[in-house]
């Protein structure tokens, strides 16, 4: 947590290792929200959350993704959505007050928000963009997204991730997910 030993420790050398602090760290910090980093080994070949999850030591229910997309009527949006589950477009496109949302191509993540493939995270992008976490978040007492950076996740309680991201809560899966 924030201030204490395992906080202290997030910041230190692990190894020979020295964690970088992202914007979204530097965003939780100034909200004064605890939090903890949890750095795991990337492997370039597999940045699924399921294998984030695995090589971390984090159960896929408490890992979530952020996806990013355009909405005809609101431009970029971003969608925190559990590691396991499928984003459901109609169902954010509804949530956001759009006719339609498409997942930005591949090649734009970087140029858009500052974040590569495997390190999106919903704080701390070029912009602030509206977010949408899935309501099942609300069921969980902390949870894991991207630092902003491959290799390491924030675990933080899901009611300061929506405060510090400004962020709607919304049923955005597929059913079945």
């Amino acid at each position: 947590m924030r201030g204490g030993a395992a906080f202290k420790f997030s910041l230190g050398v692990i190894g020979l290792k020295k964690i970088k602090k992202t914007n979204a760290a530097r965003i939780l910090d100034n909200l004064k929200i605890n939090y903890d980093i949890k750095t795991y080994e990337v492997d370039e070949n597999d940045l699924s959350a399921e294998h984030v999850a695995a090589t971390a030591g984090l159960d896929i229910t408490t890992v979530f993704k952020t996806l990013v997309g355009r909405g005809d009527r609101t431009g970029i949006i971003m969608a925190v959505i559990n590691g396991a589950d499928e984003l459901d477009l109609k169902a954010l496109a509804r949530a956001s007050n759009n006719k339609s949302v498409e997942l930005i191509a591949l090649k734009e993540l970087l140029p858009t928000t500052g974040y590569m493939r495997g390190g999106c995270s919903p704080l701390g992008a070029k912009k602030n963009f509206p977010v949408f976490i899935d309501q099942k978040v609300t069921a969980l007492e902390k949870i894991s997204i991207s630092a902003g950076l491959r290799g390491q996740q924030l675990i933080l309680a899901p009611t300061d991730l929506i405060r510090a991201a400004n962020a709607t809560v919304a049923d955005i899966v597929a059913s079945g997910s």
